[in-house]
């Protein structure tokens, strides 16, 4: 995903001159072709993300469209009070970008995993909170933010994440994106662990059922209309996220079932279940200790339905 990212944004920074791009110190290799093709909209804020940010409302309080980048929890715990003060507040034309969401860093332990932030960043007022789930949705999602006025949170993997969709026709924030149809079970998710849910989806049909498929590239704002509709005519509704099972994705679902007057559908939340992680490893086996991964998927939706 950080390629795609870096790939459009250039694309997008050669022809608006008021796009910028903020690193805080790191992913050179990646970010080479911006600073070589636009070195004059890159800076290098050094190991001070915090600075970075304020760097970044002050650019874009002048104009300016101002992406910042770091990996794991650097651009957005770390410097928190800068994102809500000086760019959420003022509604500031700033672009947080993580890479590494989730367990990605897995192996740094827990200070490098990205656990908490969809919640943290959901939590701010008027803040735009964005999760592609592959290339093509990475590449829209950089798109529709360099449009956007105001501050926003995209949160990314690293890289080698599967692509879905072939293209995807009038993507918008806010709007999920239906994969397949189905009956009685709905998986919804959000971000690259989208490929545990393929999987998860694929057992789920040799058993005999037929899930719906939607992603959610936008976690906030959330695609009410279509939450509410699925919750009308399904049975089941389970929410997969890389992340905490409080205040993230599956959170933001429950909030829209539970005003839903006409609600049907039972929910099943599927995340990280309000710890940290102990463990250190690489994601595929981090997914499987905190039971993320498309077998534990399938486990816990056989046990909601047997239940």
């Amino acid at each position: 995903m950080r390629d795609t990212f870096v790939k459009t944004l250039v694309e997008l920074a050669k022809k608006d001159k008021k796009i910028e791009l903020i690193t805080g110190d790191l992913g050179f290799g990646v970010l080479k072709p911006f600073w070589e093709q636009v070195p004059d909209q890159f800076t290098n804020a050094g190991i001070a993300e915090q600075n970075m940010t304020s760097v970044a409302a002050g650019m874009a309080l002048e104009g300016k469209t101002v992406f910042t980048y770091s990996i794991g929890n650097f651009p957005t715990l770390r410097c928190l009070e800068q994102i809500r003060n000086d760019c959420a507040y003022h509604n500031a034309n700033v672009k947080i970008v993580c890479i590494g969401g989730g367990f990605v860093y897995g192996s740094l332990g827990m200070s490098h995993h990205a656990t908490e932030d969809l919640a943290v960043m959901r939590a701010l007022p008027g803040v735009v909170v964005m999760a592609p789930a592959d290339l093509v949705e990475a590449e829209e999602c950089t798109k529709a933010l360099a449009s956007y006025k105001g501050t926003a949170y995209l949160r990314l993997g690293r890289g080698g994440e599967k692509r879905i969709h072939e293209k995807i026709d009038n993507f918008r924030i806010g709007k999920a994106i239906k994969v397949h149809d189905g009956k009685r079970i709905a998986l919804f998710s959000t971000g690259a662990i989208f490929e545990e849910v393929t999987a998860a989806y694929d057992e789920l049909r040799s058993k005999g059922f037929e899930p719906a498929v939607y992603t959610f590239p936008t976690v906030k704002p959330i695609d009410r209309e279509t939450i509410e509709a699925v919750s009308d005519s399904f049975e089941l509704i389970v929410t997969c996220e890389e992340h905490n099972i409080v205040g993230g994705f599956g959170s933001a679902v429950a909030e829209v079932m539970a005003e839903n007057r006409s609600n049907k559908a039972a929910l099943l939340r599927i995340g990280i279940n309000d710890e940290y992680s102990v463990r250190v490893g690489n994601q595929k086996y981090l997914r499987q200790q905190y039971g993320i991964d498309s077998s534990s998927i399938v486990k816990k939706v056989m046990q909601q339905l047997e239940g």
